[in-house]
């Protein structure tokens, strides 16, 4: 047998003969000798070096789009919450100035009448009634003895006003003081409300004193609902308050008192406010119920807000009444809601 001729290379079984660089490119060195490939060799073991990421990138990479949501929206609420805080506060600031009374439709001679000043009168339609139905609540006394009892208790002036008004608190007998939370309970609130600046006083032209002795201008009344229809009158089916101007005598009717107003959504603080504050402006001259006069504004304190605070509500209930049927008002039950021209002792 000759000797064995060298067989041709086919690149199988052995390494294919690695291609020369083109004289126009850069000659590289290898990473590795014994990567016959002339690519980098990769090592898998090592860990790749990584950027140190902020922490508002860990949250952007987090959250993705929603990361810039979050901010916009909380900017958009703090927003709505200062434009809806500024638009309430034009609003009262801007309404209150329309509820004050005005002082030339007061009457200081109403305490010389005779009639009942306050509750309606006249003919009403039945489909008028029910926006001054009395809301469902706590029981009360249908009827009292008709005579009255002085609650003891007397105090200093409020208010700065030359007109001093002196005025008793007193409450029907025969009236059941757990249904109203009792004597003082009812005092305490008449005090209160009348010397609030934003009550009558506000305007530094009256003042009022409490004595529970001698003839007071104003006899402030807790009457059951027959005693107070005596007083008042009751040619519509609703329960009413009223003055009585041959007694001096502020009737807060005791159903009113325990149950409120539906006008007033349950808000029975605000309603004995209201309640006192505007038999008590009969009793000091103002005769006249006034409208709502702006949508959307505080109701006059001297609306019949038992009955409603919207036009359309009192107007079915006094029909000589000049006023935009359309217009709506929110309940309030101060003369001056934003304080007056004095500030009380007691506050």
């Amino acid at each position: 047998m000759g000797p064995r001729r060298p067989r041709p290379d086919t690149g199988v079984g052995t390494q294919a003969a690695r291609p020369r660089p083109r004289p126009d490119q850069p000659l590289r060195a290898r990473w590795d000798p014994t990567d016959d490939t002339g690519r980098p060799r990769v090592d898998r073991d090592a860990q790749p070096e990584r950027k140190k990421q902020s922490a508002l990138g860990k949250f952007v990479a987090t959250y993705g789009w929603r990361a810039y949501a979050i901010p916009v929206l909380f900017i958009l609420t703090i927003v709505l919450i200062v434009v809806t805080v500024r638009t309430a506060d034009d609003s009262a600031s801007v309404s209150a100035a329309d509820v004050n009374p005005d002082e030339a439709s007061r009457n200081t001679d109403v305490s010389e009448e005779t009639a009942p000043v306050g509750a309606p009168t006249g003919t009403i339609e039945p489909e008028a009634l029910p926006a001054g139905t009395l809301p469902a609540g706590g029981p009360y006394t249908e009827q009292g003895r008709e005579t009255y009892h002085v609650v003891p208790g007397a105090g200093p002036q409020v208010g700065t006003g030359g007109e001093v008004y002196t005025y008793t608190v007193e409450v029907e007998n025969g009236v059941n003081a757990r249904d109203f939370g009792g004597d003082q309970s009812f005092a305490r609130m008449v005090d209160s409300t009348l010397a609030n600046p934003r009550s009558w006083i506000g305007d530094g032209k009256v003042s009022f004193r409490r004595i529970d002795s001698g003839d007071p201008d104003l006899r402030i009344t807790l009457a059951s609902p027959a005693t107070t229809r005596e007083l008042c009158g009751y040619q519509i089916q609703l329960e009413t308050s009223c003055f009585y101007p041959p007694e001096e005598r502020v009737t807060l009717n005791e159903a009113r008192w325990v149950r409120g107003a539906l006008s007033y959504s349950g808000d029975d603080l605000s309603y004995r406010q209201y309640l006192i504050n505007h038999e008590t402006g009969h009793g000091i001259g103002y005769e006249a119920h006034e409208p709502c006069r702006e949508d959307g504004a505080l109701a006059p304190v001297m609306m019949q807000q038992s009955f409603g605070v919207a036009n359309s509500e009192i107007m079915a209930l006094d029909p000589d009444m000049q006023a935009n049927r359309n217009l709506v008002c929110k309940p309030n039950p101060w003369p001056f809601p934003n304080g007056g021209a004095v500030r009380a002792d007691s506050e």
